[in-house]
């Protein structure tokens, strides 16, 4: 029997809720509000490109944190040793920045509608 930590319980929790609103948007065939009726060239609606779009930036975000976390702390244990490394060091944690660059880029792309 696998043990789940608090995080993994917080992650399962998160993931559920996520599917639960994207289920109930497939679902539901009424708009709750009358703009909401519109769709993009793609023929998604609205609120769903949202959620997308939402989904994107967070999973940019979230992947730029765990990455730039290993990195930081071997990085601060090498300049401790080695100051001269200081620009090496700076280099390899500021590359997992492009992860929520793209997300951000794709949620816009999403939210506009421009492919």
């Amino acid at each position: 029997m696998m043990v789940l930590n608090k995080r993994s319980k917080l992650s399962l929790l998160v993931i559920a809720a996520g599917l639960t609103i994207a289920l109930s948007t497939f679902v539901s065939t009424t708009p709750a509000f009358a703009a909401e009726t519109s769709t993009t060239s793609s023929g998604l609606t609205k609120p769903l490109l949202a959620i997308a779009a939402a989904i994107a930036i967070a999973g940019g975000l979230i992947g730029t944190g765990n990455a730039q976390q290993g990195i930081g702390a071997a990085g601060m244990g090498i300049i401790a040793e080695k100051p001269e490394k200081f620009g090496q060091v700076l280099f390899f944690f500021v590359i997992p920045e492009t992860l929520w660059i793209i997300g951000f880029v794709l949620g816009i792309i999403l939210l506009l509608g421009i492919l």
